[in-house]
C-alpha cells in the first residue's frame, strides 16, 4: 500500500522563499550557501583534479549528470564508473531520514537510491572518497585543498578561525555547507509550470491537463499514488515523491558499464546484482527496491531508473503500462515485484503522450506569459 502522505515533510516556511523564486539569479544566498556553491562547483577537489560535485549535479541538467547518454556516472578517472545512475540533487533534502513507518508498514526516506545517508550532509561525504567517484584517498586530502582554495577565508568566516585545524571537524563542515547549498532556494526553486497552474497564474495546455487527470487516476496511470502531486494542507508544493521504495520490476541494464570495471571494482562482473534497499537495511524482503525519486526536472535527467535502463520518459510510462504484457526481460530481482499497481495499467500510445506531456510542465526555470506576470 503506498503511502496517503497524511505526514507533512516540509513546512510552507522552509519552501516559501523557493516557491517564490523564479531564476537562480533573482536568488539571494547566505554565506554558507554561498561557500557550499563554492565547493559544489571547485573541479580541484577530486583525486586528480577535474571534476566537481556539479559534473555529476549540473544545474543545466536539473542538477543530475551532464552525460545523458551514459546509464551510470564516470568518475575523475574516465575509465571508472558508478554502479548506478545520478539523482538529482534537487529537492533531495527534504527526504526524510531512513526509517520504518510502523503504520504504513514500508520504509521511507534518506538518500542515495537505496536510503544509506540520513540526509545532504552525510549523502555529500560519500562522492569525495568514492573510488569511482572523486577517488580522493581520505578525508584529509580534501580538508588540505579546501585549506589551498580561494574561498578557504570564506570557510572561516562562516565557520570560525579554526574550523579547517582538524580534519574530521572539517571535512563535516565542508558536507555542511555543500548541503546547505543543496537546500538554497537556488537549487529548489518551485518554478515549473506546474507551480505557476497551483497558483492559478497559468493554464495547463490540453495535453497537459489530459496528462495531470491520468496521472492522478487511481484507475489509470496511478503515478500520484508514489509522486503526490497536490499541494499540502498548508499550501505546500508537492515534491513529487512521497520518499518510500519499491521493486518496479525494472530488468538488467547490459549497457552499464560497471558491470565490466576490474575485479578490484567489482568482482562479481556481469553477474552483479543490485540490491538496493534490501543490502542496507539487511531484509530480503527489501530485495531489489529503490527510492522513488522525485519527479520535478525530470525532462532534463535522462537516463531513468536506478540503473539507467530507460532513456526516455515516453519508455518509462510504456513500460509501467505493459510490463506485465509485454515483451520485457526479467525483472532483476524477481522476488519483491510490485505486481499491484502496475504492470498492466492498459494505457493507449495517446494517453502516454499525455502523461509525458504533463511531466514536461514540472521543469524548473518557466516564465510565465509577460500579461500573466503582471
Amino acid at each position: 500500500m503506498r503511502l496517503a502522505m497524511k505526514k507533512n515533510l516540509l513546512s510552507w516556511g522552509l519552501v516559501c522563499a523557493c516557491f517564490m523564486s523564479l531564476s537562480a539569479a533573482e536568488v539571494k544566498l547566505t554565506p554558507k550557501q554561498r561557500l557550499g556553491k563554492a565547493i559544489f562547483f571547485d573541479a580541484d577537489l577530486s583525486t586528480p583534479p577535474g571534476q566537481a560535485c556539479a559534473e555529476c549535479h549540473s544545474p543545466n541538467q536539473g542538477f543530475s549528470n551532464t552525460e545523458v547518454n551514459l546509464p551510470v556516472s564516470r568518475g575523475v578517472h574516465r575509465d571508472r564508473f558508478g554502479n548506478r545512475n545520478d539523482l538529482s540533487a534537487a529537492y533531495a533534502g527534504f527526504s526524510p531520514p531512513l526509517h520504518f513507518d510502523e503504520k504504513e508498514k514500508a520504509y521511507i526516506g534518506g538518500n542515495f537510491w537505496d536510503g544509506r545517508a540520513d540526509n545532504l550532509v552525510e549523502q555529500a561525504k560519500g562522492p569525495f572518497l568514492n573510488k569511482l567517484e572523486m577517488a580522493n584517498p581520505d578525508a584529509a586530502a580534501v580538508v588540505a585543498k579546501i585549506r589551498q582554495a580561494a574561498y578557504a577565508p570564506q570557510f572561516l568566516d562562516v565557520f570560525g578561525a579554526d574550523a579547517l585545524k582538524e580534519v574530521d571537524r572539517a571535512y563535516h563542515l565542508v558536507a555542511e555547507a555543500i548541503a546547505a547549498y543543496e537546500m538554497s532556494p537556488e537549487v529548489n526553486t518551485f518554478s515549473s509550470k506546474y507551480d505557476f497552474y497551483l497558483r492559478k497564474l497559468v493554464a495547463l495546455s490540453p495535453a497537459e491537463q489530459r496528462g495531470l487527470a491520468l496521472f492522478e487516476d487511481p484507475k489509470k496511470g496511478n503515478c500520484a499514488a508514489c509522486h503526490p502531486s497536490q499541494p499540502g494542507a498548508d499550501g505546500t508544493p508537492p515534491l513529487f515523491s512521497d520518499f518510500t521504495y519499491d521493486n518496479l520490476g525494472v530488468p538488467k541494464n547490459p549497457e552499464n558499464p560497471f558491470y565490466y570495471l576490474p575485479w578490484e571494482f567489482n568482482p562479481d562482473g556481469p553477474r552483479w546484482v543490485d540490491l538496493g534497499l534490501g543490502a542496507v537495511v539487511k531484509k530480503a524482503s527489501e530485495n531489489g527496491k529503490f527510492r522513488v525519486p522525485t519527479l520535478r526536472n525530470v525532462a532534463h535527467t535522462p537516463p531513468y531508473m536506478h540503473n539507467g535502463a530507460f532513456k526516455t520518459l515516453w519508455q518509462v510510462v510504456m513500460f509501467y503500462s505493459t510490463r506485465d504484457v509485454g515483451p520485457w526481460p526479467a525483472p532483476e530481482v524477481p522476488e519483491t515485484v510490485n505486481r499491484v499497481e502496475l504492470g498492466d495499467l492498459k494505457l493507449t500510445a495517446a494517453e502516454i503522450d499525455d502523461i509525458v506531456a504533463f511531466m514536461l510542465a514540472l521543469s524548473d526555470g518557466y516564465r510565465l506569459p509577460v500579461a500573466a506576470a503582471h
